[in-house]
């Protein structure tokens, strides 16, 4: 079979893909964390004096002095230039989706006794601890003017430095927050750090309330984030404008054969994609990414990996940094990484599953349910506290989930619905509803399957439903409404500030009641109540079922089924003030968010519109019509043999009415965009985009698709759903 990709041949993918192999490395625990910096080694690397003052800093926030700050940037760029890195860079993650960095030379001009100027290598504190990047290119929403653009970069201590390698290349990257010269957070990192603080704020005296002692010093968040990904061989993108300019396909007709055989999922792993596998593994656990599992996903081409937890703001950099090597690993292997929700239509899209929990400063899981957790009142509390965060604040968390890619996504082909709702499973479920009956004597202890009469399968405490947006996998809670491409941390930033608002209340409420009963029948009776009153929120049914949406209506929940409705929450005070009260945001912030992510949804359709027209205009439309010329030229010679198909006319007639579908397909679109475009608000413009120019768009496609089950494969100019989802993967 000829691949429609021009000149290339199916057999030099295929043999470009054979030949690929993996090298034989090392154990992983020999190289693991080689090319990272953490604040902790850093200090192994001072003396006495100045490493309690920077464990002060780190831990305390403690300012430390010039001297102490020289020494601990003298030993960072020592460690640099030992790992070949003569260059530094305040790595950050502004907000547009992508992380940024201006890399500058630890060459300097230095003063030698008796010869003057003469080179030398030098990075004092200050230039470790904050930097002065240009802000005026980076989205604001408003924050800032072109004319007030400085903005700064400052360290953040508790996400280890690493070095970037790009071939013979090393970069230190160093961590930071970003703000602009008013001090308003131009990035996703800021408000993470202020909702982190929040949770470990507002947590600890929640739990040693409960206690009745101080059994909680301090908590933090964890998070392992499964990413989802798809892989095409890199040739194919020269025949893709739709991909190269949209990072998905907006055409491409179903191949015969997709995901209905059910026969990827875990499947084996192709060689060649093991192989790019195994050098992404490589670099990642090379920068302290502990990678733990890689299997291959429902759809085909696509794979997915997911590391061990760590700390939340931590496992959020280390989620960025592993799409940049997903991406570059897969350039160097010829392959193309397909990062987009839903980068083929008609099969699964992609995730990015945030497994979130709480643990206490002395490493206990708050989400633990141990033995009896009917009785384990920590455990429960904390249930309280996420059920009370998901039932006040869906909305919001809808909101943190909203983009163009995950609308095609979200509701379909396995991924949770937009309406949020918890799932616990059947027996944690049965627990939840014994104790709103006041019936904490429950036994949840699952027994173990019997296979066979040898044979044993441990039972979870709670089933699996791929349906379900935020569900109780065992000890965490997962997100798994997040899109694939998108940054973590503006979820994570909402879930810990709602549990933290949550864990307020709660012990404000458990306060009140320990004045009239003693604490632990107080700590009962609000557990009790807090689950009778956040009912609403949890749903152990199917979540693609019909029933869904009335039962949504039903209780109350949020409808949200688009991005331009999730954003319009942001608008609304009384949901986003808990954000404000927590200083997590403030006012303004949460503003220009609501104009940055309203900008990027219009100008992420535009782009899609813009290229589905001009690939149907000179793209498709040419190869009707060529078409056309071919069926023309084979009726001219049957005609010369006395033969006529009316197979041929039929043919005709349907490419003919085709190519006036594309044309008034791409007419309506540069109309709408126009429309768009002019609108007085940016709430307007966005209604346009969704409810106008989106429809169009899918009719446009559906015409090219048509053309491409019409016109004959030779004919074809774009590479096919079949060559690019099973040729060289």
């Amino acid at each position: 079979m000829q691949a429609s990709v021009g000149a290339l041949d199916s057999r030099d993918i295929a043999t470009r893909a054979a030949s690929e192999s993996a090298t034989l490395r090392d154990a992983t625990s020999s190289y693991f964390a080689k090319l990272t910096l953490s604040w902790k080694t850093i200090s192994t690397r001072l003396d006495a004096e100045d490493s309690d003052a920077f464990k002060q800093f780190v831990l305390q926030g403690v300012p430390m002095s010039k001297q102490t700050a020289n020494h601990v940037a003298e030993q960072v760029k020592r460690w640099a230039l030992e790992n070949g890195a003569m260059f530094y860079s305040h790595w950050f993650h502004p907000l547009t989706g992508i992380p940024a960095d201006k890399h500058d030379s630890f060459l300097s001009r230095g003063v030698e006794p008796g010869q003057g100027l003469a080179p030398i290598e030098q990075f004092p504190g200050s230039r470790l601890l904050w930097g002065e990047p240009d802000a005026s290119s980076f989205p604001s929403g408003g924050l800032r003017a072109t004319h007030t653009a400085r903005g700064y970069t400052a360290w953040d201590p508790r996400s280890p430095m690493f070095i970037r390698a790009d071939g013979a290349t090393r970069t230190l990257c160093i961590p930071c927050a970003y703000v602009s010269w008013a001090g308003h957070a131009l990035d996703t990192k800021t408000p993470l750090l202020r909702a982190l603080d929040a949770l470990a704020r507002e947590l600890p005296p929640l739990f040693n309330m409960v206690a009745g002692r101080e059994a909680v010093k301090g908590v933090f968040a964890t998070l392992g984030t499964e990413q989802e990904y798809f892989l095409i061989d890199k040739s194919f993108l020269a025949s893709r404008p739709d991909i190269v300019m949209a990072g998905r396909s907006l055409c491409g007709a179903p191949p015969p054969r997709g995901q209905q055989l059910e026969d990827h999922y875990f499947g084996p792993i192709p060689a060649r994609i093991q192989a790019f596998i195994a050098d992404a593994e490589y670099e990642l656990n090379r920068l302290g990414i502990p990678v733990k599992t890689r299997h291959r996903e429902v759809a085909p081409a696509q794979f997915e990996l997911a590391p061990i937890f760590e700390e939340a703001n931590v496992a959020c950099d280390h989620n960025v940094l592993t799409m940049d090597v997903l991406s570059r690993v897969a350039d160097r292997h010829n392959l193309a990484c397909l990062l987009h929700e839903k980068p083929f239509a008609g099969i699964n899209g992609s995730g990015k599953h945030n497994n979130w929990s709480v643990s206490t400063e002395a490493g206990e899981n708050l989400l633990e349910p141990g033995n009896d957790p009917a009785n384990n009142l920590p455990f429960l509390v904390m249930l309280a506290a996420v059920f009370t965060a998901m039932h006040r604040h869906a909305d919001v968390l809808r909101v943190t989930i909203a983009s163009a890619g995950n609308d095609h996504r979200l509701g379909a082909n396995e991924a949770p619905p937009p309406i949020l709702t918890i799932y616990l499973g059947e027996a944690m479920d049965r627990m939840v509803r014994n104790i709103e009956a006041g019936n904490f004597a429950l036994d949840v202890h699952q027994e173990d399957i019997k296979v066979t009469a040898s044979i044993y399968a441990r039972k979870d405490l709670t089933d699996r439903n791929r349906t379900t947006p935020f569900a109780f996998t065992g000890n965490k809670f997962e997100f798994r409404a997040v899109g694939s491409s998108e940054n973590p941390a503006w979820p994570m930033t909402v879930l810990n500030a709602a549990v933290a608002e949550a864990a307020r209340d709660l012990r404000d409420r458990l306060a009140a009641k320990c004045e009239r009963m003693e604490r632990e029948p107080a700590v009962r009776e609000l557990v009790r109540e807090v689950f009778i009153e956040t009912r609403a929120v949890r749903y152990e049914g199917n979540n693609y079922g019909p029933e869904l949406l009335e039962e949504a209506k039903r209780r109350g929940l949020p409808i949200l089924k688009n991005t331009p409705a999730a954003l319009a929450t942001l608008q609304r005070n009384d949901a986003t003030r808990f954000l404000v009260d927590l200083e997590v945001f403030t006012q303004e912030e949460i503003d220009s968010r609501y104009h940055i992510y309203a900008e990027k949804y219009i100008k992420t359709i535009d782009i899609e519109a813009a290229t589905l027209a001009e690939l149907a205009r000179t793209i498709v439309s040419p190869a009707c019509e060529a078409q056309i010329v071919d069926i023309g030229n084979a009726s001219a010679a049957m005609a010369a043999a006395n033969v006529v198909s009316e197979a041929l006319v039929h043919r005709v007639g349907q490419l003919a009415r085709l190519i006036d579908q594309l044309d008034a397909g791409c007419r309506q679109i540069a109309e709408l965009r126009h429309k768009a475009h002019h609108q007085s608000d940016i709430g307007q413009s966005m209604n346009v985009i969704a409810d106008e120019l989106v429809p169009v768009c899918e009719t446009l496609r559906h015409a090219v698709d048509g053309a491409e089950e019409m016109v004959a494969d030779s004919r074809w100019p774009l590479a096919k759903y079949r060559e690019m989802l099973f040729l060289g993967v």
